[in-house]
């Protein structure tokens, strides 16, 4: 199972150990996403800021969107099909991405990856960042339905 975080809130007046956590994350700014297999460490980090971020498990369709879209090599450079190709062991983008929903690669693995994918603010806006997910907010676990979300994003 493959997490994606989403970074919903700033970074004004945060707690030493919450800020510390999204460093971890490599969660720095807000509307920043990071891919994360699912374990406990993972987890127990996940649950620390859970009143900063959103999270839940990604889709296959979305991830193919995300990484061919928003996802950067270093020099500001796109992933293509070609270079997914020549570096890795996969032939294209759609093969990548569903291996790493299946947490057989690791998306940080890709050579000269940048680690996070920097999306736009979701159109339509958050639910309400200051309220779980549950209460009709935006933060926290939010299971299939984190997909609705990336999608307004990308």
């Amino acid at each position: 199972m493959t997490y994606a975080a989403v970074r919903v809130r700033g970074k004004v007046n945060i707690k030493p150990d919450i800020k510390k956590t999204l460093n971890l994350l490599n969660l720095t700014r807000a509307n920043h996403c990071v891919l994360l297999e699912e374990k406990p460490s993972i987890n127990g980090m996940l649950q620390i800021a859970k009143d900063y971020i959103t999270w839940g498990e990604i889709d296959k369709k979305i991830l193919t969107d995300m990484i061919s879209k928003r996802g950067m090599l270093s020099g500001d450079k796109e992933i293509t099909d070609k270079y997914v190709k020549s570096s890795t062991s996969f032939e294209n983008i759609d093969k990548l991405s569903d291996a790493i929903t299946k947490n057989k690669f690791n998306y940080k693995e890709i050579p000269d990856v940048k680690p996070l994918f920097r999306l736009n603010p979701p159109k339509k806006g958050y639910e309400g960042i200051k309220r779980s997910f549950k209460k009709k907010g935006a933060l926290g676990y939010r299971g299939k339905e984190i997909n609705t979300l990336l999608k307004r994003m990308i």
